[in-house]
């Protein structure tokens, strides 16, 4: 191995000089050492494109992992060069490869409707499930968003509210329209809901409760994200639904979604769901690259004028 003495002065630095840890120290070493091994050559002499195959060769390696490795690379070379050894930086053009984007998981509009189907039975429990599945699927709202719903935000019956004032991240409040079957299903749950009010045990839990739209015995008063969790996979295995393939946050992907493939704007999705970036809202465009295709093809102007020109 090449540079022992070049290592050990830079690892010196980092202890002295910038207070890093032991661990940090230890992981360095490591990651330096191996960087030696791999170009065989005096670090003095190295390329970008030594750099390159190197961080190439460590592809299958968990991100922060490499993040990491390629850390220990530019901040070692810095440091050649402030001692005068070096006078180009050869990991300065090298970037970390990108995280991939993971595509959201979401339901099929059918799905959906199975997992409503299962829940016809007009049993008390099955009400509150029902009023929980209908404002996530027609609101696109946060889990923490919708169990800590006041009761206030609704009246008594329900009918008639077009919208809810939902405050987000960052105590940021924004609209969220209610079509009439959520409006439907609240009302009905809001009938059998002071039956889960007197299951509660606790004065001050009771309180809090109270002031809840879905109160529970949780010490906030109210069900828990973890709970409409689990009774939404219960509710999936019912629908002979894959229990793995739902959640919450499954049933917001949904909402957007299947907005999205019924034509609304990305710029409304995106103040749906609370979204402080429009790039954040983006990745629903890729769950419907054919769908937008399809309605390029047949709906733009200059598509009309070509189908026109052929006839």
């Amino acid at each position: 191995m090449h540079s022992p003495l070049y290592l050990d002065l830079f690892l010196e630095m980092m202890a002295s000089e910038r207070g890093a840890s032991f661990q940090t120290i230890a992981a360095y070493r490591s990651d330096l050492v191996l960087f030696f091994q791999h170009i065989q050559k005096n670090p003095l002499n190295v390329s970008d494109i030594d750099i390159l195959t190197f961080v190439e060769a460590q592809k299958e390696a968990k991100r922060a992992t490499l993040s990491r490795k390629l850390s220990a690379l530019r901040q070692f070379y810095a440091f050649l060069m402030t001692e005068g050894l070096l006078h180009n930086n050869p990991t300065k053009r090298i970037d970390l490869p990108k995280k991939e984007k993971k595509l959201p998981k979401y339901l099929s509009v059918e799905e959906v409707e199975k997992l409503f189907a299962v829940l016809l039975e007009k049993k008390e429990e099955n009400l509150r499930l029902l009023a929980l599945l209908e404002l996530l699927y027609a609101t696109g709202l946060r889990v923490t968003e919708l169990v800590e719903l006041p009761l206030s935000a609704f009246s008594h019956p329900p009918k008639d509210i077009p919208f809810l004032v939902i405050k987000g991240k960052g105590g940021k409040e924004r609209l969220v329209p209610l079509n009439q079957s959520a409006l439907q299903a609240v009302c009905d749950y809001i009938y059998v809901r002071p039956s889960f009010l007197a299951a509660i045990k606790g004065p001050n839990i009771l309180e809090k409760a109270r002031l809840k739209l879905f109160p529970s015995s949780s010490q906030a008063g109210h069900l828990t994200r973890q709970r409409v969790g689990q009774l939404l996979k219960r509710t999936a295995l019912e629908a002979g639904i894959n229990p793995s393939r739902i959640s919450p946050h499954v049933m917001r992907h949904a909402f957007a979604t299947h907005l999205l493939h019924k034509g609304a704007d990305l710029l409304s999705i995106q103040k749906f769901l609370g979204h402080a970036d429009i790039g954040t809202t983006e990745i629903y465009t890729h769950v419907i690259t054919d769908h937008v295709t399809h309605l390029v093809t047949q709906h733009h102007p200059l598509s009309q004028r070509k189908k026109r020109q052929t006839l």
